[in-house]
């Protein structure tokens, strides 16, 4: 009960949002039409674009602001000192759900030490505001007659307005004031608002360094041992120590960087030599990226030298040495790769770098972000908990993030987007954050989902509530759910199938491959550099939340995902174990029915082997139909018991949780590394095993032990005669028959050829 309970707790749900693509409501206008996977939300827009005329003090100017007042809701512009025309611009919008009022009364007002003084206002009933539907154009605004306290039209001073009816799919939407964010002062309205973001363009720059000519070094009858140090921003590599010990080394040796559009740092190449444990300074380059040649597919670009210079400090001034050294590179920024930001096993894109490559669209991908129920808090406020949740959506180069719902465990956010889909084994990630820098903080996550878009069905709008899990320090807990709706549309169903059929990657990457090591070192460059760049946005994303949509710590050690990924492999390899333990069945006749049907059908496939594999083929078929019925209908989403976080021990988590370098003691420290030298013992054990299995079958014609290869070389010439002079059906119908053969024609003793191979010698003796 306790483990039904624990499942039902992580388990994904299937929701009913009343959204038209899911087929709850029919009909609707065009809002609801357009925005189908999201509830309809409707909104009170106020904008406020000037006012004219204002005079309010005896210097006859004034510092006015606008007060707009929809029941208990107020919103405020920002205040113009002396300035009688002022220009704002600036939208509000109302919920409708909370307003109770039947007016809106817009005030201008004139901003003082002690108290602001009215200046005059414009008061609208709610019942005769006309309703705006998108497509149509956006309102115009029109001049208003200030009137004062009784009602009564001033001589001077207007405001221009525009006050209209409308859902979260109007235009003006994002980048208004909110009645839900009223508590949220002007300097933080920025930092809640919805926004999308575009990833810059990455591209991987490949600097093949050849050599080096006419070095100068400071010792002239000493070698040098020189070596090419390559700066780009902030990333640093190293060639080796040049072989050629000389004034005219030579590497040809390939250093791979991530950069960014727009280019911003250059490449910096200097020439060092080894003397003792320092590096003494030869010359210097530097190239700006702009100049660096692009390609898209692996034909070299021509190399070209390039001159280095070096300065010496003579009083104190710098003083340039003319010399004629030179280095011989090859510089390339390479468009036929994809640039990784994610893991490969759910990655959002594999589109290569160079729009040239792109290939046209296959569908759309719709998300719909609906709602959050049961968000644990994040914070406190007033002595209770709180949270100003977000969310973010990634695919692709695209990232979306939604407004933030200010004081609230239960929010709603009811927003849609829509990205190209170019190929269908790619993965959306949904994350949702506590918005912390309206405190001065950083965001903590809450919980994400993935979703694999090769599980969705075209044309059908999948709607659920996702758990939000996350792994603490403590365990394993549940901060909430979300609801998403989600919709893959296709295009082309013929261009959708033919991409299984073609490689994962572009062309760049089976024609020049990276190492694994290689790829690691760029992936996490590229979150560095995703994290800036984004980072520099208003609202910014901050480093948290990318890091946390890109996994960025994946890559670290952690027992319970060496756990989870054995257990992984087991349920893999377990109907193989199933087959040979069914298999053993039949051979001890443990259901004397099933022995003789496969004694049977032995016969036939022997007698005609033609037969063989078409009739594997089949039976892949029917085994493929018959688990048609049991296809699954809800998409995959994070399981606790495939993470193997539900029976996870607390020093587990507490390693998994520490930095990288640890900062623990050194008693944990030397507890956890002989726990690691258990677990490689281990493994060392098993890989021992096999390599002792196959050193055996190298030693049958090695003639180590002469007198079991002798034996073996024997078998063979007598197995060849036997071959020659018998048909192969009947050696084959033998060999079947000998292997079913009854329980009371078998002993426990193990065959011939097993006490044969188990004899034979190893190299495990040699080793010390």
């Amino acid at each position: 009960m306790q483990k039904g309970s624990i499942h039902e707790e992580f388990a994904l749900k299937q929701t009913a949002p009343k959204i038209v693509g899911s087929g709850v409501m029919i009909g609707g206008d065009k809002v609801t039409v357009a925005y189908d996977l999201v509830e309809q939300m409707e909104y009170l827009y106020v904008r406020v674009v000037k006012a004219k005329e204002l005079t309010k003090d005896v210097t006859g100017s004034c510092d006015p602001y606008v007060e707009v007042k929809v029941g208990n809701y107020k919103g405020i512009t920002k205040h113009f000192e002396k300035k009688i025309n002022p220009e704002w611009n600036y939208v509000f919008a109302f919920s409708q759900d909370r307003l109770q009022a039947s007016y809106i009364e817009v005030c201008v007002k004139d901003k003082d030490v002690v108290l602001d003084d009215m200046i005059g206002r414009v008061v609208f009933d709610l019942v005769d505001v006309p309703r705006r539907v998108p497509p149509d154009s956006s309102l115009a605004p029109q001049w208003y007659r200030l009137e004062d306290k009784r009602g009564e039209k001033l001589k001077k001073g207007e405001i221009m307005l525009a006050v209209w009816r409308g859902t979260q799919a109007d235009e003006a939407f994002c980048d208004a004031w909110h009645s839900d964010a009223a508590a949220v002062g002007s300097e933080g309205i920025s930092r809640i608002r919805g926004k999308v973001y575009l990833s810059p363009r990455l591209w991987y720059i490949r600097v093949n360094v050849i050599e080096c000519q006419d070095l100068l070094p400071s010792e002239k009858n000493r070698q040098p041992e020189c070596c090419v140090k390559v700066m780009c921003g902030n990333q640093v590599l190293k060639t080796k120590i040049s072989p050629i010990k000389s004034c005219n080394p030579m590497w040809n040796e390939d250093l791979v960087f991530v950069v960014a559009e727009p280019f911003e740092e250059p490449l910096v190449i200097t020439v060092e030599d080894k003397v003792g444990s320092n590096f003494e300074f030869l010359g210097k380059c530097v190239l700006p990226l702009s100049i660096v040649p692009r390609r898209v597919d692996n034909k070299p670009v021509p190399s070209k030298w390039h001159n280095l210079e070096k300065h010496t400090v003579v009083e104190g001034e710098k003083k340039e040495t003319k010399f004629a050294s030179k280095i011989h590179m090859r510089l390339s920024l390479d468009g036929g790769y994809h640039v990784l930001d994610e893991s490969i096993h759910y990655s959002s894109d594999f589109k290569p770098t160079s729009k040239l490559l792109w290939k046209s669209s296959i569908g759309l991908l719709e998300l719909g972000i609906i709602s959050a129920t049961g968000l644990s808090a994040m914070k406190s406020k007033d002595g209770r908990g709180t949270t100003d949740a977000y969310c973010v959506a990634k695919y692709g180069p695209k990232w979306v993030r939604t407004r933030t719902i200010i004081d609230s465990l239960s929010p709603q956010w009811n927003e849609q987007y829509t990205w190209e889909v170019h190929d269908p084994c790619t993965v959306i990630t949904v994350g949702v954050f506590d918005n912390g820098y309206l405190q001065g903080g950083k965001c903590t996550s809450i919980g994400k989902v993935r979703i694999r878009l090769s599980t969705l069905e075209t044309e059908k709008v999948y709607t659920h509530s996702y758990p939000l899990i996350v792994l603490h320090p403590s365990g394993v807990k549940k901060m909430g759910e979300v609801q998403l709706a989600v919709r893959f549309l296709c295009t082309s169903y013929v261009n959708m199938l033919s991409k299984y059929t073609q490689p994962l990657f572009p062309k760049m990457h089976y024609a020049h491959p990276m190492s694994i090591s290689q790829q690691d070192f760029l992936r996490f460059q590229t979150i560095q550099i995703l994290s800036t760049r984004l980072g520099r946005a208003e609202p910014p994303l901050k480093k948290e939340v990318v890091d946390y949509m890109l996994d960025a710590g994946s890559h670290i050690w952690s027992v319970r995902r060496a756990k989870a990924n054995f257990f992984r492999l087991i349920y893999v390899v377990s109907p193989l174990l199933a087959i040979g333990k069914w298999f053993d069945q039949i051979c001890h006749w443990k259901n004397p029915l099933t022995t003789i049907l496969i004694h049977i059908l032995f016969v036939i496939l022997v007698l005609y082997p033609a037969l063989i594999v078409p009739t594997f083929f089949l039976y892949l078929f029917l085994i493929g139909i018959w688990h048609y019925r049991l296809k699954p209908i809800h998409p995959p989403h994070m399981d606790i018991h495939i993470s193997h976080a539900h029976g996870v021990f607390p020093d587990d988590l507490d390693e998994e949780f520490d930095t990288f370098p640890t900062s623990r003691g050194s008693d944990k420290v030397r507890m956890r590394y002989d726990r690691l030298r258990s677990i490689g013992g281990r493994i060392q054990t098993v890989i021992g095993d096999l390599a002792t299995q196959g050193e055996r079958f190298h030693s049958l014609l090695s003639w180590r032990d002469p007198r079991a290869s002798a034996l073996f070389v024997t078998f063979c010439l007598f197995a060849a005669i036997v071959m020659y002079v018998t048909p192969f059906q009947v050696v084959a119908l033998l060999n079947g028959i000998y292997v079913l053969r009854h329980p009371r024609f078998r002993h426990k003793l193990p065959p011939l050829s097993t006490s044969f191979f188990k004899r034979l010698p190893a190299r495990a003796d040699c080793m010390l």
